[in-house]
């Protein structure tokens, strides 16, 4: 490998960060498993709805399926936020299908979380506070630094938000014409279709802002910093007071 082949200091900080966000969006967004568990139960509900238009075998399979990811979860001790946000998904989802008599209506509560989702991410982006960074911050370890001290990161949680909320919006321009016009089947595998690929397209963009971005400022190591300072100057105080204190006590006794 000549010099010129060889990395340099700001080719591995590069990639570093881009290991880093990788890793982060990965843990906020859930990876594979958390996808599974958002569309395995919707799957499952259309797929027994397909075959029998059972209305309530369909909605309890559903339910069951997203309980038992959770139990599972609580067995392996591990984060249970993406199966838990799935339960409560699911069980609005089959209370409003249960009340209405209507199968169609499984799949409401989640349409109304998406729109409501898209336009959360782009009043923020708007409002100057991008909904993308109040989640990413704390994952990052920058909290809300990035609002007043790192404009770039700020720009690229903007840009990200945007692209979330347009991404969203637009599925639920797809999915409410289909609610009134098309019948349960029909809405639930496009439903289906449209789970991962926007979601994916969503995080790669993320991904593009922010590996762009300057990295983030670590808040948290910074209080720490700061507190062991802080212990250094009292251990250097109580040093200094000690040995005039020791002093004074020599010149007394001479």
């Amino acid at each position: 490998m000549t010099s010129l082949d060889k990395p340099t200091t700001e080719d591995t900080s590069a990639d570093d960060a881009r290991a880093v966000t990788e890793a982060a969006l990965f843990e906020a967004f859930g990876g594979v498993r958390g996808m599974v568990e958002t569309v395995l139960p919707g799957l499952l509900f259309v797929s027994i709805y397909t075959v029998n238009k059972d209305l309530h075998m369909s909605a309890i399979a559903a339910l069951a399926v997203a309980l038992v990811m959770v139990v599972v979860r609580l067995a392996m001790k591990d984060t249970v936020k993406h199966a838990f946000s799935g339960v409560f998904g699911v069980a609005f989802g089959v209370v409003f299908a249960m009340m209405t008599g209507n199968a169609k209506d499984f799949y409401l509560p989640g349409m109304l979380y998406t729109l409501g989702l898209a336009l959360a991410y782009i009043v923020t982006a708007l409002a100057g506070v991008p909904l993308i960074g109040l989640m990413l911050g704390p994952v990052f370890k920058e909290n809300l630094s990035w609002r007043t001290r790192n404009p770039g990161r700020k720009k690229a949680y903007t840009k990200a938000s945007w692209a979330w909320g347009l991404i969203l919006l637009g599925k639920s321009a797809i999915l409410f014409p289909l609610y009134w016009w098309a019948d349960t089947t029909q809405l639930g595998w496009v439903l289906i279709a449209l789970k991962i690929p926007p979601f994916l397209l969503a995080v790669y963009l993320t991904w593009v802002f922010l590996a762009k971005a300057p990295p983030p400022i670590d808040v948290f190591a910074e209080m720490e910093a700061e507190e062991r300072a802080e212990e250094e100057r009292k251990a250097a105080a109580a040093r200094e007071n000690g040995g005039t204190t020791t002093a004074g006590r020599h010149r007394r006794e001479s």
